[in-house]
């Protein structure tokens, strides 16, 4: 699973990388929990689920009518992590729902509907994931887990394919735009030889070229969304170990992407050979 990442982007940057015409950012929203909600994009390197963050999707501008011919327009939003389906009774259940298996995505009702219609994209500048000590353990006994962090080998940005929905608070009045919850979850494959090493799933990273087609609300037949998640040729990544400081997400900054000394690496698969350090 994606359980973590780090988005450290600006908002000019963001709309620059990401071709976006409108910055809907300072818009009010919801949020799962306390944490969820927030205003402004700021630097995070420690994002986990019920946080606000920067989302790209394209949506017919607020306002438009049914009968409106205004094009869809490619936004920035902050979303909260953890998809709430517009039918849940509560938002609680948006904490469980952080990614979607892209092998079942079409198949599985809180997913599908957003799937041919509601996709995003979520900018990272990568993730983390533990790795399972074959020999290590820790204090408890349990096999020790070292914590990694993926991004592109290229340096640009890492960008996970999404979906999202947007739910309603039908406690407060009708036409309030802090009565909606919009909220997202990651799209997961399997780990590509390498990665596997980490862990057996890896976030669906899109590149440039599948942006546009991945956030085309006008394609939801199922074979369009079937094509845009056929896999890419491994070798895109990079990974490292960091410090266990991640574990705790109230840590946060940038020395959370320092690379961990190598006399704290007991028990580590390396990625690239396989190699037990």
């Amino acid at each position: 699973m994606c359980g973590r990442y780090a988005a450290t982007r600006d908002v000019a940057d963001l709309v620059a990388v990401l071709d976006v015409e409108q910055d809907a950012t300072s818009e009010p929203t919801l949020g799962i929990a306390p944490a969820g909600s927030g205003s402004g994009v700021v630097p995070d390197h420690n994002m986990a689920p019920t946080k606000a963050a920067p989302v790209v999707l394209t949506r017919r501008p607020r306002g438009a009518s049914a009968g409106d011919d205004a094009d869809p327009v490619r936004q920035l939003r902050l979303l909260t992590w953890g998809l709430v389906p517009s039918w849940a009774k509560e938002v609680k259940v948006g904490v469980r729902m952080i990614n979607a298996r892209a092998e079942t995505l079409l198949d599985k009702p809180a997913y599908a509907r957003a799937a041919r219609a509601q996709r995003c994209l979520v900018p990272a500048d990568g993730y983390y994931e533990w790795q399972q000590s074959p020999t290590a353990r820790d204090a408890k006994g349990k096999p020790r887990k070292q914590p990694f962090f993926i991004h592109r080998a290229d340096g640009q940005p890492l960008v996970m394919a999404g979906v999202y929905e947007l739910w309603r608070d039908r406690t407060l009045p009708e036409g309030d735009p802090a009565s909606w919850l919009a909220t997202y979850a990651v799209i997961t494959t399997a780990a590509e030889p390498g990665l596997d090493t980490i862990h057996d799933r890896q976030p669906f990273v899109l590149d440039p070229e599948r942006w546009a087609t991945w956030l085309d609300p006008a394609r939801t037949d199922d074979e369009h969304v079937r094509g845009l998640l056929e896999g890419y040729r491994p070798g895109r990544f990079e990974a490292y170990p960091v410090s266990t400081a991640v574990n705790d997400v109230r840590n946060n900054g940038p020395q959370l992407l320092d690379p961990a000394p190598a006399d704290q690496l007991v028990g580590v698969v390396d990625p690239a050979t396989g190699e037990v350090r």
